[in-house]
């Protein structure tokens, strides 16, 4: 099982540290960290450098693509060349993934026209101008197309994945291992949750991420 996760400079880290952790345990998967050119991105922090091994055009035919969020990732929406790629790849792919804003991406690339999608709570508005139907849920499958909504929703989306392609026992046996079996210490990891300050900061914080992003 191929399995190529896109990453760039200026990625959310766990969106695609998370998913990897689960699916590099699949018996016989062969993860590949891709990007448009292969090397070390570093991650939206400055902190974290993660290394892709191949470049896109080395990588044609993964059985599983996966593209994760980060304000890096918004060149990408108008980046024919990766645009082309996913296309590509989507066409004989078994599965396309995405996590948190990495599915603005592949909306970009029309592979979300007219399905139910998700992404990080602060970006759904956006993935509706991308031709999706955005919808709040953790995780969201279409056929093929499984998209995560923020960050830590690619662990489920990854557990979903394997159990689609394997067998629940396999998804299981990997959430044990990785003793997945989150007991927050605080009930606010929804903007339904959340105190409303708590949704306007990081709205905020989001909002002013983008306008860096763009200058």
């Amino acid at each position: 099982m191929r399995i190529a996760i896109l990453i760039f400079d200026k990625l959310t880290a766990l969106d695609a540290i998370g998913p990897y952790e689960v699916l590099s345990r699949v018996p016989g998967a062969e993860v590949t960290f891709v990007a448009k050119e292969a090397g070390p991105k570093r991650t939206d922090t400055g902190f974290l450098q993660i290394t892709a091994d191949a470049s896109i055009d080395e990588l044609t035919d993964p059985e599983i693509v996966l593209v994760p969020g980060g304000e890096g990732n918004r060149p990408l929406i108008a980046d024919e060349e990766v645009l082309d790629w996913l296309r590509a790849v989507h066409e004989t792919s078994k599965w396309t993934t995405s996590v948190c804003t990495g599915s603005l991406v592949l909306a970009a690339a029309g592979i979300l026209d007219g399905l139910e999608a998700t992404s990080h709570w602060a970006y759904l508005d956006r993935l509706a101008e991308g031709g999706a139907i955005p919808v709040e849920r953790r995780v969201v499958e279409q056929g093929k197309v499984i998209t995560a909504a923020g960050v830590s929703a690619g662990i489920d989306m990854a557990l979903t994945l394997v159990a689609r392609e394997t067998h629940d026992d396999v998804a299981k046996a990997i959430q044990l291992g990785i003793e997945y079996d989150p007991e927050p210490p605080f009930d606010a990891g929804s903007p339904d949750k959340a105190p409303p300050q708590l949704v306007e900061l990081i709205r905020n914080l989001e909002t002013q991420g983008e306008a860096a992003a763009a200058s």
